[in-house]
């Protein structure tokens, strides 16, 4: 448990002293301010039957920043460590590869976290200098920080393992945002009426990213989506490890 958390303490220190993480935050904090402010000027000037909460992240604008976190959070992950030649002596000293993966894959959910945090000051903001009571419910708000944090788990997972597979950063923030956008795009299947009164709709619409968000936007909180995610995280990880044990044992 010390190596973990040593490794854990490392790996946010190399995130947080480099210039990437407070970019990254500072852009994707400006980029969803400046869509916040565009969607209480299109709801202010037409009647709209969603909430704020929902409309904001119901947004395929929001979406396609939000998918490029991931990328650009994970690439460094291990391709860097392979690249500089580092990731054997790593696999090799007195620490088991599962305390490895597990510091990685901790810290940047807690760097993840942290980029979207701001997200959630715009809305007590809103209500404070408007004195709009009723801006938004205190449920759909804390729903959208489950689901955020639920697709974020997931996602950094994929990250983790596509970072695993290549000494390559570029080509790890290129799988990573493939596989994103793949499981993203699933949702889209059933409302384009491609998979629509079937089996395969009704399996679809339980992986869907689109359908989880909208009744969490909404304060409905259910079961599935939480052991969805969770499950197929630790699935990513659990095959991050094997594809770093092979390695291990190649070498």
């Amino acid at each position: 448990m010390r190596a973990f958390f040593i490794l854990f303490t490392k790996e946010l220190r190399s995130f947080f002293l480099s210039p990437l993480a407070w970019i990254v935050m500072a852009l994707f904090t400006f980029l969803n301010g400046w869509l916040f402010a565009g969607m209480i000027n299109a709801m202010r000037l037409r009647v709209s039957s969603r909430s704020l909460v929902y409309n904001l992240f119901d947004s395929g604008w929001f979406w396609m920043g939000f998918f490029i976190l991931f990328p650009l959070i994970t690439m460094r992950l291990f391709a860097e460590e392979r690249k500089m030649g580092t990731i054997e002596g790593l696999l090799t000293a007195p620490v088991r590869t599962a305390e490895v993966i597990l510091a990685k894959y901790f810290a940047t959910v807690v760097v993840y976290l942290v980029i979207v945090m701001p997200l959630f000051f715009f809305f007590p903001l809103f209500q404070w200098i408007t004195g709009e009571q009723a801006a938004f419910q205190a449920g759909a708000l804390w729903g959208t920080a489950l689901g955020l944090l639920l697709v974020g788990i997931f996602h950094v997972a994929i990250g983790t393992l596509a970072s695993a597979l290549t000494a390559n950063q570029l080509i790890a923030a290129m799988l990573t945002f493939v596989f994103v956008m793949l499981h993203y795009f699933l949702g889209f299947m059933e409302r384009f009426g491609l998979v629509s009164g079937s089996t395969w709709g009704e399996g679809l619409s339980y992986f869907s990213t689109i359908e989880h968000m909208h009744s969490l936007t909404e304060g409905l909180i259910d079961s599935r989506p939480i052991v969805y995610y969770i499950s197929f995280a630790a699935v990513l990880l659990t095959i991050t490890h094997h594809v770093l044990e092979s390695r291990k044992w190649r070498t």
